[in-house]
């Protein structure tokens, strides 16, 4: 994958690890061990595509 398509992913996946937690507790979800664990899950997931995707990018595209 090239670097902008892991910070996209980590992008989605962090912003996906806020809403599902938000909707819960304006209950508009349930609040199940599954979508708790998928939140927290996507939202970890997310960070270290984004990191990664980040320094990849750097890595490219410094000069040499």
């Amino acid at each position: 994958m090239r670097p902008w398509q892991l910070i996209l992913l980590g992008f989605i996946l962090s912003m996906m690890g806020v809403i599902f937690p938000l909707l819960m507790v304006i209950q508009i979800l349930p609040s199940t061990f599954f979508l708790n664990f998928f939140s927290y899950t996507a939202s970890m997931t997310g960070l270290f595509l984004g990191i990664i995707g980040a320094s990849r990018y750097v890595k490219e595209n410094r000069k040499k």
